[in-house]
């Protein structure tokens, strides 16, 4: 079951809405969303639902112990946490990857397990990590409810793909919530825009990049190849932005406020800018349980410049057993030092350029990211700078992509992912009433949700990117 399913759009999120309006009390609501929570992620994985409760019940317990006066500021039972947490991630996501390499190394033979990766163990297992963590350094900050436990880690909104979301910003809310007519409507609304970004932008964007790259290499030019890789990096964007922007809105219906996760990323003028913007829940989570305790910046050029490529390294393989993934990461954070070291300078940061080249590092990243190997990745750059033998074959595959409604969709979203249409409204001389923003607002909503209803009649099922990681 997913957010753009008809069974959880029509079915389940109603039913769990009104019955969570039901009843009464924060005890009985929290206990009903963490049922419902359950039921979700069990919807999708039922077999893996134990490992779901395994890993919040250990972190409970490695919590408990450290609040308790024997591991109160003990370092010993954060260090069995953080192991703990990672071993687990590690059995389900990194076997066959570090089985593999040493096979590779050492000429040996070991068996590959081959175990269906767990939706959303790579969220769960961070936000467990972050729980365990923040108690270590503030025994007070943890809980001894283990019912709050367990809706904080398993709540359905942001289990499977994030927002990635710390205890602490959320602990006040899990004990006492607001319920309001105006929060439900401006969760709604933020849940329609979410799912006409994944509906209706990331999926026209995605048709094309798969289609392009399931080409054989002989069979792309450069704008083949280009079209491809223009149309994943909208893609990822509308697909992982849209995810959030609905994990926000229906958070908001039940009371909780979330951090944003994407603040126009593709407006960023630098790696670094496009890091603050992209991801912002996976950025900070690195920077505050990794980086800073490496050091940060505190240690020297060389030092810091170490620490962030192992950060960058931890973020890429975060995302994937996959060599591309890594690099995909590496490539981050070569440009990353590059700007902190001035060879990329300053003033040409603030240029007129300065747009184009964060944007041509971000596809070409993207383009990495996206291939299933590191050979079809370089056959894909190859065709990219070297694939200029057009040929009619090519024109055929091109006019047979991109329609006319492809088209009219994939120049919409590049205005929305520069922001271009938010910069035009904020630079309006006659501010908008109130009244009129929220008419125009209801009406947005209304049409976004025709437009979402039709496009699920006629479409396939289309997953998001990030159930995967």
């Amino acid at each position: 079951m997913v957010f753009s399913s008809p069974i959880f759009l029509f079915c389940f999120l109603p039913v769990v809405y009104i019955i969570y309006r039901i009843l009464p009390g924060i005890r009985a609501r929290n206990g009903w969303l963490a049922v419902a929570s359950l039921v979700f992620y069990a919807f999708g994985q039922p077999l893996y639902l134990p490992l779901l409760l395994l890993s919040v019940g250990m972190n409970y317990l490695f919590g408990r112990l450290m609040m308790s006066p024997a591991g109160r500021g003990k370092r010993w039972p954060a260090a069995w946490a953080v192991a703990a947490n990672l071993a687990l991630l590690a059995a389900f996501k990194y076997l066959d990857f570090f089985a593999g390499i040493l096979n590779g190394l050492f000429g040996l033979e070991l068996s590959l397990p081959g175990l269906a990766l767990p939706i959303g163990i790579s969220f769960y297992t961070f936000q467990g990590l972050s729980y365990a963590i923040d108690v270590y350094r503030d025994p007070d900050s943890g809980t001894k409810s283990f019912g709050k436990l367990v809706l904080y880690i398993s709540f359905f909104p942001q289990l499977i793909a994030g927002p990635i979301i710390k205890y602490h910003d959320v602990a006040r809310q899990i004990g006492d919530r607001a319920l309001a007519p105006e929060l439900t409507l401006t969760g709604l609304g933020r849940f329609m825009t979410g799912m006409a970004k994944k509906l209706l932008l990331a999926n026209t964007a995605g048709q094309v990049a798969d289609a392009v790259f399931a080409m054989e290499a002989g069979a792309l030019d450069l704008r083949l190849a280009w079209l491809g890789a223009v149309c994943y990096t909208l893609q990822i964007y509308f697909d992982f932005s849209g995810y959030s922007d609905m994990a926000i809105g229906m958070g908001r219906m039940f009371g909780f406020s979330f951090g944003e996760n994407f603040k126009l990323p593709y407006a960023s003028k630098s790696i670094k800018e496009f890091w603050r913007r992209w991801h912002i829940s996976l950025s900070s989570w690195f920077r505050d349980y990794l980086y800073i305790p490496l050091g940060g910046s505190r240690k020297g050029k060389g030092r810091t410049m170490v620490n962030k490529f192992i950060v960058f390294f931890s973020t890429g393989l975060w995302h994937g057993a996959n060599w591309t993934f890594v690099l995909w990461g590496l490539w981050h954070g070569l440009f990353a030092t590059l700007e902190d070291a001035g060879v990329i300078p300053k003033r040409f940061r603030e240029s007129a350029f300065a747009h184009l080249y964060t944007m041509l590092v971000v596809a070409l990243g993207f383009t990495l990211f996206r291939s299933d190997s590191l050979s079809a990745a370089g056959a894909m750059f190859a065709r990219m700078f070297a694939g200029v033998n057009f040929a009619p074959a090519h024109d055929l595959a091109l006019i047979a992509l991109l329609d006319a409604r492809t088209v009219c969709l994939l120049i919409a979203a590049v205005l929305l992912a520069f922001g271009l249409p938010q910069r035009l409204a904020g630079r309006m001389s006659k501010p908008v009433p109130e009244v009129a923003r929220g008419w125009v607002r209801a009406g947005g909503c209304a049409a976004l949700y025709a437009l979402c209803v039709l496009n699920l009649s006629s479409a396939a099922f289309n997953p998001f990117i990030y159930f995967q990681f």
